[in-house]
């Protein structure tokens, strides 16, 4: 039989947060963000959850193939925009609208020989300093773009970079509200964390919201809120199970580098997950597991293919904790008590954003549709 690792996808899920999402944002239409493959979770398996949103937000061509494959008619926006002139033939196919946020995006654009105008997204750098323009070429960007009839529609998009935190939006909102002031076309601002934190203002939600890691059962702005406090549900479970047991005495030491030195007899479980399975490496003793539905520590480092479990909570509830018993890393376990995936990566030092990304291609996935 096959390793028992495996992940599980659930639409339910998935098709609740977004629903979440509406809530925090009300009259505003809702991108969905699945890229880096729906945050690990495949597109093709999230999609029957995510399939109520009004438009879906992506970065690659091949992804938003499979997304006009999967049914999808509706709207499609390349949140980078394209890369090279030949990308725009794409676009004018699939009837994808695309960011425009430098001025070789609009030389190609200008260059470009189609029959259907395309809608794009002119970006403003309000603050963020990756993409876009700055606020002051931003209305000469716009007068370019409008003067092309290859473009039809332009609508206006910025990225907000401490929503999550306690500087907030509103220095860039009023950059942005400055810079964009009177020009016609539909906005979109907020990700994940100004539409939970920020979007009672109708300002910040504007036309769309970006929904993109709280779609996925996460919290943008963890720890000072959890998924449960936004009412999100987990979207992905990695379990695994017990493979041997062993016991220890004072003074033995576990795993790679003898980082884990037990004080007295301990019980410990050997799970088959490893950094090869997407587990973060990082992760020390004292990272949050679950064993049979009874919330444990990891103990010692984590190897390429097990991790070791501390089984004392297991012996104190009387639950038993031999070979083969469950093991929940992230996620919802069979009795119904919920890992937060957002913990796991806190005590890996990163955010569960890279966790859910970096699920390794040899673990087996499956879909969940049950409410």
């Amino acid at each position: 039989m096959p390793r028992p690792i495996a992940a599980t996808i659930h639409t339910a899920a998935l098709h609740h947060n977004l629903e979440r999402v509406r809530q925090a944002a009300p009259d505003a239409k809702v991108w969905a963000v699945v890229k880096a493959n729906a945050y690990g979770h495949g597109i093709e398996r999230a999609y029957e959850g995510l399939r109520g949103a009004d438009g879906f937000a992506l970065l690659d061509l091949a992804e938003a193939e499979r997304v006009r494959h999967l049914g999808w008619r509706g709207p499609i926006l390349l949140l980078e925009g394209v890369f090279e002139p030949r990308d725009l033939e794409l676009c004018s196919r699939l009837g994808l609208w695309h960011a425009v946020h430098c001025d070789e995006q609009i030389d190609m654009l200008a260059a470009h020989k189609t029959q259907v105008p395309h809608r794009v997204f002119l970006k403003m750098n309000s603050g963020m300093n990756r993409l876009g323009f700055t606020p002051q070429r931003f209305r000469a960007a716009w007068a370019r773009l409008n003067a092309l009839p290859q473009v039809d529609e332009i609508s206006f998009m910025t990225h907000f970079s401490d929503a999550d935190g306690p500087r907030g939006v509103a220095h860039q909102l009023a950059v942005f509200n400055t810079a964009a002031q009177d020009l016609p076309g539909e906005r979109t601002l907020s990700n994940s964390a100004a539409t939970l934190r920020h979007a009672a203002d109708a300002r910040v939600r504007a036309d769309w919201v970006r929904a993109g890691i709280a779609l996925y059962g996460s919290a943008p702005d963890y720890p000072e809120h959890t998924a449960t406090h936004w009412g999100m549900r987990p979207t992905m479970t990695l379990a695994t199970r017990l493979i041997a047991t062993q016991q220890l005495q004072a003074g033995d030491t576990v795993g790679y580098g003898s980082r884990f030195t037990a004080e007295g007899p301990l019980l410990i479980g050997v799970a088959a997950c490893g950094y090869a399975d997407g587990y973060p490496r990082h992760c020390d003793t004292g990272t949050p597991v679950l064993v049979n539905g009874i919330r444990t520590r990891l103990v010692g480092r984590v190897s390429m293919d097990m991790i070791t479990v501390d089984l004392t909570p297991l012996q104190q509830a009387g639950v038993a904790a031999g070979f083969g018993a469950e093991v929940t890393l992230w996620g919802q376990a069979s009795n119904g008590t919920v890992l937060g995936v957002d913990e796991v990566a806190a005590a890996a030092g990163t955010v569960s954003w890279e966790l859910l990304t970096a699920l390794a291609q040899r673990v087996p996935v499956s879909v969940d549709g049950n409410a």
